[in-house]
Formats: structure tokens, sequence, C-alpha cells
């Protein structure tokens, strides 16, 4: 697990709303200079919103996978469950060819999520 970041010691800088919308998926631009090309600064704003976006998804992911770890440990279940990742990362690297990304790395993503999934998972039944 890793150390939670250090305390911010200012104040982040407000939501910026460069014409693009308000809201969770609206752009945030955050470190602009002045300097930088206006597409330079939407792509980037964008980038940051989907950043967030994936931080927030891996939140829900790990709290609904710490619950299954629970229920293994109180049902004797083992933490890794290797035919049932298997179909993950299958199911993953299809998702990934329909969506254009490089199945390689969604695999290898997959993979250090499940590997800590299952670091979470052989904590929780130590602890039952």
């Amino acid at each position: 697990m890793h150390p939670d970041p250090p305390a911010r010691t200012t104040p982040a800088p407000p939501p910026v709303d460069a014409g693009w919308g308000v809201g969770p998926c609206a752009p945030i631009l955050s470190g602009v200079t002045s300097d930088a090309p206006p597409e330079l600064l939407r792509l980037r704003s964008s980038i940051d919103n989907i950043d967030a976006a994936l931080v927030h998804l891996l939140a829900e992911r790990f709290k609904c996978t710490q619950q299954v770890g629970v229920l293994k440990a109180t049902q004797g279940l083992p933490p890794a469950d290797p035919a049932r990742e298997e179909r993950q990362i299958e199911r993953l690297r299809d998702l990934a060819l329909t969506a254009g990304l490089d199945p390689v790395f969604a695999e290898k993503f997959l993979n250090f999520v499940i590997a800590e999934v299952i670091h979470h998972h052989q904590r929780i039944a130590e602890d039952a």
C-alpha cells in the first residue's frame, strides 16, 4: 500500500470554466502557463479530468474488492481466484481492442490491480 501523499499546504485552485462547461466533466486548468497554446491547455485539462475520474473509479473498485475480501475470509475461500482472474484479463484485452487501447498495456494494468487486490485479500484473511 502506498503512503498517503503529503497534506496540501495551499488551497487547490478553483475549477476554471473555459467555455467547455461546468461540473464533474468540465476541465480543471491547474498549473496553467499563459504562454501555452490554448489547444494544449484544453487537452491537458481533459487529461487532468480523466486522471481524476480514474482515481475515483479505482477507489470505488477497491471498495468492492475489500468487501469481496471480507466475504472470502469469512467463507474460508482463498484470496486468489486464478480462473476468474484469467477471464477478467481476457475480457479486458477484448475491451481494450474494441476501444483502440493496446491490449498488452491493458493486461499489465489489470495484472497490477489484481496483484494489489490479492495482497489486500491476504491481509484481510490474516486479520480474520
